[in-house]
């Protein structure tokens, strides 16, 4: 044989190699793009407000953000809203409850005193100007009326509560229904 004869011979063959890596890598390409547009439908972002004062609360802000799940986190000292973006595998009150274990109150949660006292003095702010938590469904309207959680749909919908029995158990909802009754009585005394 020849040495035209084998080039002959191999001509179809590589050609045939050639279009079957060309074919695979397109394929693989294609799986690739869809993984990637997949991917980046399931991130969401939102915005809250998250009481703070100074540069040292904008790092500790984020940073808590970001440890409790949050792929991009930005505060803004101004406006005290928090931008973050996160996996819809994580739920945004874990995220507020790590920025509250910090010190800093979130709508959903109100920081522990002793943490909210370990702040430098710089960053303790107004905590008279903040906000009433909400319950643990973060609905407004979820009190308790008669022992009874007058939001089940909310705390239901939210899993912080199974049924009335459990609201009133957690507490969650008391917390309301106690603070309308101090309201209540204040009133009554002036």
């Amino acid at each position: 044989m020849n040495p035209d004869s084998i080039q002959q011979f191999l001509k179809p063959f590589l050609k045939f190699i050639i279009m079957k890596m060309l074919k695979i890598f397109l394929v693989c390409t294609l799986c690739v793009a869809l993984a990637a547009t997949g991917y980046s439908q399931k991130i969401r972002t939102e915005s809250f407000k998250v009481s703070g004062e100074c540069g040292t609360c904008k790092k500790k802000i984020e940073k808590s953000a970001k440890e409790a799940g949050a792929t991009y986190a930005a505060w803004d000292q101004q406006t005290k809203m928090l931008k973050v973006s996160y996996s819809a595998a994580i739920d945004v009150a874990a995220i507020q409850q790590k920025i509250a274990d910090a010190g800093y109150d979130t709508p959903k949660f109100k920081a522990p005193d002793e943490s909210y006292n370990a702040l430098d003095k710089c960053c303790q702010y107004d905590r008279q100007s903040v906000k009433k938590q909400a319950n643990c469904c973060g609905s407004e309207d979820c009190k308790m009326k008669d022992g009874k959680c007058t939001d089940m749909a909310a705390c239901k919908d939210k899993g912080c509560c199974k049924d009335n029995a459990d609201c009133s158990k957690r507490g969650c909802c008391d917390k309301s229904e106690a603070a309308d009754k101090n309201t209540s009585s204040e009133k009554g005394k002036q």
